[in-house]
């Protein structure tokens, strides 16, 4: 399976934005983007002129970044969102929001969505009581998620929920600490994504040439 395996922190120069791919570090002194916010290589600093091509390419771009997506089916995803009634930004996001390891990744099991994605692959994550391994599985509404118990006795997990609080959970999902369990509650809405500075119109005005 084809995946990105440089540094995530060049990536992030590269859009002039954090993407907080690195959890925590991306929050600390340590991130690379504190220290270098410019684009890597030599010509990195330059000062160049962007067409509009350029800023439609650099957002969709951001966008994959983020949610860890390739091209493929980052263009699958909005063909899907095209299709469907209802405005086609909002689908896509909606769409990426409901991943598994995106909403692994919003309940605060995961510091980032690759971690994220690595603690579905290894089969620790359950969907209404059946263990799935894969990252891009769609959830729906209603739909609950659990740790596997043997992983809810590690010493990862323990620390990592010890501090959880509804303030780390977004609007469309809940979490209980007792049964270590998470729910959908509803479908995500595009007011609910503050947390990333997202420009769909450009990304739409791309796929549309």
């Amino acid at each position: 399976m084809a995946r990105y395996r440089g540094s995530v922190c060049r990536l992030c120069r590269r859009e002039g934005t954090k993407l907080f791919l690195k959890g925590a570090r991306c929050a600390s002194a340590k991130c690379s983007f504190e220290k270098r916010p410019w684009a890597p290589g030599t010509a990195g600093k330059g000062r160049f002129k962007i067409s509009d091509y350029g800023v439609q390419l650099r957002e969709k771009q951001k966008v994959k970044r983020i949610y860890g997506v390739l091209e493929k089916h980052f263009r699958n995803y909005f063909k899907k969102a095209d299709n469907q009634k209802g405005v086609t930004g909002t689908n896509l996001l909606r769409m990426l929001e409901l991943r598994l390891d995106n909403v692994v990744y919003r309940l605060g099991l995961a510091s980032s969505r690759d971690q994220a994605r690595q603690f579905v692959l290894h089969g620790n994550v359950l969907v209404n009581k059946v263990r799935t391994n894969i990252p891009s599985f769609k959830v729906s509404d209603g739909d609950e998620i659990e740790v596997v118990k043997d992983t809810i006795k590690s010493e990862f997990f323990t620390n990592r929920v010890k501090d959880l609080t509804d303030k780390t959970i977004v609007p469309w999902l809940t979490y209980d600490n007792k049964k270590n369990q998470g729910k959908v509650v509803r479908l995500p809405e595009r007011d609910d994504i503050t947390d990333i500075n997202i420009e769909e119109r450009l990304i739409i005005e791309l796929y549309s040439k």
